[in-house]
């Protein structure tokens, strides 16, 4: 599959969406019903044009491009609102993930979470999980404002975790995720994604390796 070993590494960083639950299609669906509820029919070009800003710039982005009158902070709270039941209750963890985790607690591997969503979402699918206690750092879009393929939101997981950049193993699914990783001088492994499909060559191509699932790592 790969020459990647976890032994060589200290920590272990995931992108939430698309790289550790399969919740992409959910984020879709919300964007089409919210800008739907505001009179707008979202654009097909839509979750390109955002793919990899923190929470915080998506919201300013849907402000500007859409004329949405409501303030960053109340776009972001009915984005909140809209997910929450979703990420209760309809969103799995990615195949092989579970085990994966425990594989690198036996390794004293640490763990972090790198998201460009919101802190309130990301401890929500985590709690559903029963896995928020596992990630000695979590940083979230709403934290970091500066989003992928900028560096930010992985060197600060790194730091807090106290794990050297070299000695980061970065789980991501999209371009953007991607290159915030090698940005921040990290072994990144690209995860498949439906909803990322059309970009696999390019991920391919910029990653150090990619993976279907999770269970490769197990063997």
């Amino acid at each position: 599959m790969n020459n990647i070993h976890l032994d060589d590494f200290e920590a272990v960083i995931f992108d939430l969406d698309g790289s550790l639950v399969d919740s992409m299609w959910m984020w879709k669906a919300i964007d089409i019903e919210y800008l739907k509820n505001h009179g707008i029919e979202a654009p097909a070009t839509l979750q390109k044009d955002i793919g990899g800003r923190s929470f915080i710039e998506t919201a300013q982005y849907f402000k500007e491009r859409f004329g949405i009158e409501d303030s960053i902070q109340q776009i972001g709270d009915d984005w909140n609102r809209m997910a929450w039941d979703k990420y209760t209750n309809e969103v799995p963890l990615k195949e092989g993930v579970f085990e994966f985790l425990g594989l690198c607690d036996e390794k004293n591997i640490k763990l972090g979470i790198a998201s460009s969503n919101s802190t309130e979402l990301i401890e929500q699918v985590l709690a559903s999980h029963g896995i928020k206690g596992r990630f000695g750092s979590v940083k979230s879009g709403t934290e970091i404002l500066k989003g992928k393929p900028a560096p930010d939101v992985y060197l600060a997981v790194a730091h807090e975790l106290g794990a050297a950049t070299s000695k980061c193993l970065v789980f991501e699914d999209l371009v953007d995720g991607i290159m915030a990783g090698k940005n921040a001088g990290m072994t990144v492994v690209a995860v498949s994604d439906d909803y990322s499909r059309h970009s696999d060559d390019l991920k391919k191509e910029l990653a150090d390796c990619y993976i279907e699932d999770y269970r490769g790592f197990l063997k």
